[in-house]
């Protein structure tokens, strides 16, 4: 929106109409009505030949780099790991070394940086097989530790919420989901990190969401399954924010979380 209002005030400036400008770029008209009413994002070349039309050639490269960014807030996973899943695992470095107050979500599987070498392997071989990546994952799970140990360094704090469920869906074999909890109770007594499990039988006041991270107060990472959402809107973070308060809230912390995956580690066969 905020780019359609930029390319809107650049036609009006030189006094064309949208007609106009559509002849001058040589596409139909409702081309323009969709650019400047925000329901289609224009390619690279539509703006150079808009911004050609009006006789601001200078502000292409800016209005295309602002266009990209924007672009950047929903990727879809088949972008992201074309190449393979390590290059995803180390293009949120720069994000996770900069952040100093994590807060992590999850209602599917545990969160990244709580993951074990073997469970974080069985979970990142199945997203291979589902998204029919190219298959580095021996690669992507020592660049997933690597990104996961910044969480631990400099004075930084982690805190997590998990579902129950998180427990007890088996992401591999009985001996590494045995492996992979037993690493929930260790990280437990980390002072850094804060760990709350919320029990299948807590009275609901947010029902469960999707995974989400939040990067200090700057950005919220959400996973779907077809795409990564970045979110960076001041409205939309607070409402994460807000569900992340209440979702805490629902939690057990301590000698009740440690009961809650003591149990889960008895489950298993």
């Amino acid at each position: 929106m905020a780019l359609a209002t930029r390319l809107g005030e650049l036609m009006r400036n030189v006094g064309l109409k949208g007609g106009e400008l559509s002849a001058l770029c040589g596409w139909h008209p409702a081309k323009t009505s969709r650019i400047l009413n925000a329901k289609a994002a224009p390619s690279d070349s539509d703006i150079r030949a808009w911004c050609h039309a009006c006789g601001a050639d200078d502000q292409a490269p800016d209005l295309i780099a602002s266009n990209r960014a924007a672009d950047s807030l929903y990727v879809e996973w088949r972008r992201i790991t074309r190449t393979g899943l390590r290059h995803a695992q180390e293009a949120r470095v720069p994000l996770y070394t900069r952040t100093r107050h994590f807060r992590a979500y999850s209602s599917r599987v545990v969160p990244g940086a709580l993951q074990t070498r073997e469970y974080a392997g069985a979970l990142l071989r199945t997203v291979a097989d589902v998204r029919r990546t190219v298959d580095d994952v021996a690669d992507a799970v020592e660049a997933r530790l690597a990104r996961s140990s910044v969480v631990f360094e400099g004075g930084r704090r982690f805190v997590a919420v998990i579902e129950e469920s998180v427990l007890r869906y088996r992401i591999g074999d009985d001996t590494v989901m045995a492996g992979q909890l037993g690493q929930l109770l260790r990280v437990m007594s980390i002072p850094s990190v804060s760990l709350g499990v919320i029990p299948f039988t807590a009275s609901r006041t947010m029902w469960p969401t999707e995974t989400f991270n939040l990067f200090d107060d700057h950005q919220a990472g959400v996973e779907l399954l077809s795409a990564q959402v970045t979110v960076t809107a001041p409205s939309d973070l607070a409402l994460y924010a807000q569900a992340f308060t209440r979702f805490a809230a629902l939690a057990v912390h301590g000698g009740a979380a440690r009961a809650l995956i003591t149990a889960a580690i008895d489950s298993l066969g």
